[in-house]
């Protein structure tokens, strides 16, 4: 098998602990009923479309956050931060990427935006030190799982999609990257990340750093 050259990773519930303990988390705080932001704002039609709109940029987080509140009947003041308060970096993910950069695989990071202000989900990362290409879907009017949003990944990483490999927690987003060329991961449990990852890329990923 020919081993992988450059790796895209998503950020949040890839490089970061998994989403959905965080937002179950905020609903408890809020008093809301459990799966109450799922259902307002990702089944929804409505809340689905702003969502969108806020990926690609196309409104603020303050826009959303006034919008989305108003559907969940909570103060709009940081709310997107407030839903995300409980997210903490992914040890394991991190490290591994970084072996992976030691190994002399190139790293990009390709994520959907929730807005840069006033919370920013990627402060305190260091994301344009420690990765080879940085792809935030507001500053390019896109979000996945569009194929050019991966395509501008790739051309940042001077890299063609069937020598990388994509890694998302949300599966909906895999197809689109297998089809321009991807080996791609469905993040679930990092272990098993991983361990796959390493039989891709042919290195080892779990040196101490």
């Amino acid at each position: 098998m020919s081993h992988r050259a450059g790796l895209v990773l998503d950020f949040g519930g890839v490089l970061t602990t998994p989403l959905l303990p965080a937002v179950l988390n905020f609903e408890q705080r809020e008093g809301l009923a459990e799966g109450a932001c799922i259902t307002a704002l990702y089944l929804d039609e409505e809340g689905t479309r702003r969502t969108h709109e806020l990926e690609r940029g196309a409104i603020t987080q303050d826009q959303w956050n006034e919008a989305a509140a108003a559907r969940l009947g909570v103060a709009p003041d940081n709310l997107m931060g407030r839903i995300f308060a409980d997210l903490r970096p992914e040890p394991l993910m991190i490290n591994a990427a970084a072996a992976a950069r030691r190994a002399g695989i190139k790293v990009g990071i390709l994520s959907n935006s929730v807005g840069l202000a006033p919370w920013n989900l990627y402060d305190g990362y260091d994301l344009d030190a420690l990765y080879d290409a940085v792809v935030i879907s507001e500053h390019h009017g896109m979000r996945k799982p569009d194929p050019e949003i991966f395509q501008a990944a790739l051309k940042l990483l001077e890299l063609p999609a069937e020598q990388c490999v994509f890694i998302d927690d949300t599966a909906d987003y895999l197809p689109a990257a297998a089809d321009l060329g991807f080996a791609t991961l469905h993040a679930k449990a990092p272990q098993q990340t991983i361990s796959q990852l390493e039989d891709l890329l042919g290195v080892s990923l779990t040196e101490e750093v």
